[in-house]
C-alpha cells in the first residue's frame, strides 16, 4: 500500500477514535504524524514538525491571551454594551453588525484570520451575554470575513488574481469578489433564519437593568486596553505585522502595568482547542510533506471529462482547506486547472471564482484558523458539544459549497 493511501486511511482512524472515544484529535494526530510521517513518509523529525502551524499556535494564544485580559478589566463588558446602544438595543441586527465589520476589514486589506482575531472574540463574549446560538455568532463573523476576503485590493484577492495573471488565465477581480461576497451572504442569510438570529428582536427592559442599558465607567486599565487593540487593528491592517505576535505583545504589556487583574487571564488560553488545531494541522504537514496532497491532485487532473474534474478540484479545495491554508491550496489547484481550461469547455473565469468560494467558505470548519478562533473564545458552552456543533457544520459547508459552486459558476459557462 502506497503512503498516500496508509496517511488517508490513518486520517479516517483519527476521526474515528476521536468521535468515540473523546479523546483530544490533536493529540492523536501528533502521534498519526510521528507515525505516518516515520514508518511511511520516511521523514525524520525536522520534517514532522516542518508542518506544525508556529504561526497559528500564537495567534490563538496571542488573542485569548489578549481578550482575557480585557474580559478581566471589563473592557469586553464595555465594548458590549455599546455595540447595543450603537444598534438602539435592536439584538437581532448585532449578528449582521458582526458580518459586515468583519467583512469590511477583509475588504480593506485585513488578512481573514486576522479579522477574526479582532472581531470574534467580542462577538462571542456579545453571544454569551445575550443568549445568542455561539454557532450563529462565529459563523457571522468567519463568513463576513469570507464575504469581503477577494475584493480587488483584499490579500486574498490580490494573491489569486496575481495567479491568475501568473498562469496565463483569464480572470475578473470583480466577478471574484462578487461571487465570494454573494456566497458568504447567502449562507449568512439561510443560518440567520435557521439559528433564530430573526427571533431575538430587541433587548427588553427589566427591573435590573441590562449591560447595554448599565454606564459601565471607562478607568485606566479599560481605556489602555482600548487602546491595545486599536494598536492591534493598526499594527496588522497597516503595517502588516504578525495578528499573534502582536497580540501577545499588547497582552504582556498590559500584564505588566496591571498585574493583579491580568493575572487570571491566563487561565483563558484555550489549551485544549491549541491541542486540537496545532496537531491537526501538524498531520496535515505530513501530507504535503509525503506528497499526499500533490498525489490526489494530480489523480483529479487527469479525469478525462473536464466538467467532473472541475467539480472533483472544488472538492478538493473544499475538504483540504477545511484543514489547511485556502490560499496556499489555491495556489496548487489553479495551476492543475490549467490543462483542461486550456481546451476552452471549462469558462476560466466561472473555474477560478469556483475554486476561491470552494476553498475559502468551509474556514468555518474547527480546524481552520478562522474556526479555531471562533471555538477557543466561546463562553459559557459546553466546548466539546460546541466543537462537534462546529464540526457538523463544517462537514456541511464541505459538501454543499464546492457543488453550489461548481452548479452557480462553472456548469453556466461550459461548453
Amino acid at each position: 500500500m502506497s503512503a498516500e493511501l496508509i496517511s488517508i486511511l490513518a486520517l479516517v482512524v483519527i476521526f474515528v477514535l476521536a468521535t468515540t472515544l473523546s479523546v483530544n484529535m490533536g493529540a492523536l494526530a501528533f502521534a498519526g504524524a510521528f507515525l505516518v510521517g516515520t514508518l511511511a513518509g520516511g521523514l525524520d523529525a525536522d520534517g514532522i514538525f516542518a508542518g506544525f502551524p508556529g504561526d497559528i499556535f500564537v495567534v490563538l494564544v496571542g488573542v485569548t491571551y489578549l481578550f482575557g485580559i480585557a474580559r478581566a478589566n471589563g473592557t469586553t463588558d464595555w465594548l458590549v454594551a455599546a455595540a447595543v446602544r450603537l444598534v438602539g438595543g435592536r439584538i437581532a441586527l448585532i449578528p449582521w453588525v458582526m458580518f459586515v465589520v468583519t467583512g469590511a476589514l477583509t475588504a480593506i486589506g485585513a488578512v481573514s484570520p486576522a479579522a477574526c482575531a479582532i472581531v470574534a472574540p467580542i462577538a462571542l463574549g456579545f453571544a454569551a451575554q445575550y443568549g445568542i446560538s455561539p454557532l450563529l455568532m462565529g459563523a457571522m463573523v468567519v463568513h463576513g470575513a469570507q464575504g469581503g476576503g477577494f475584493s480587488p485590493i483584499s490579500v486574498y484577492g490580490s494573491i489569486v488574481n496575481g495567479i491568475v495573471d501568473n498562469n496565463g488565465i483569464e480572470g475578473s477581480p470583480v466577478v471574484l469578489f462578487l461571487a465570494s461576497l454573494g456566497m458568504n451572504t447567502a449562507i449568512a442569510a439561510v443560518l440567520y433564519v435557521v439559528l433564530g438570529g430573526a427571533k431575538l428582536g430587541r433587548a427588553e427592559p427589566t427591573e435590573e437593568k441590562l449591560p447595554h442599558e448599565q454606564r459601565i465607567p471607562l478607568d485606566a486599565p479599560k481605556i489602555a486596553t482600548l487602546v491595545g487593540l486599536v494598536a492591534l487593528v493598526v499594527c496588522t491592517l497597516v503595517f502588516e505585522f504578525d495578528a499573534g505576535l502582536t497580540a501577545i505583545t499588547v497582552a504582556v504589556v498590559l500584564s505588566v502595568a496591571w498585574p493583579s487583574s491580568s493575572r487570571k487571564a491566563v487561565n483563558e488560553i484555550t489549551w485544549p482547542t491549541v491541542l486540537l488545531i496545532c496537531g491537526m494541522l501538524t498531520y496535515v504537514g505530513v501530507l504535503q510533506e509525503i506528497g499526499t496532497i500533490d498525489w490526489a491532485g494530480n489523480a483529479v487532473s487527469e479525469v478525462g471529462v473536464p466538467l467532473v474534474a472541475a467539480l472533483l478540484l472544488c472538492y478538493i479545495g473544499g475538504v483540504v482547506s477545511a484543514f489547511a491554508s485556502s490560499v496556499g491550496l489555491m495556489g496548487a489547484l489553479i495551476p492543475l486547472a490549467v490543462p483542461f481550461l486550456a481546451q476552452g469547455t471549462i469558462g476560466p473565469v466561472g473555474m477560478v471564482a469556483a475554486l476561491a468560494v470552494a476553498s475559502t467558505m468551509v474556514d468555518v470548519s474547527p480546524f481552520s484558523t478562522n474556526g479555531a478562533l471562533v471555538l477557543a473564545n466561546a463562553k459559557n458552552v459546553d466546548r466539546d458539544r460546541f466543537f462537534r456543533q462546529l464540526m457538523v457544520y463544517g462537514g456541511i459547508v464541505v459538501a454543499t459549497a464546492p457543488l453550489v459552486s461548481w452548479l452557480v459558476f462553472v456548469v453556466p459557462n461550459w461548453g
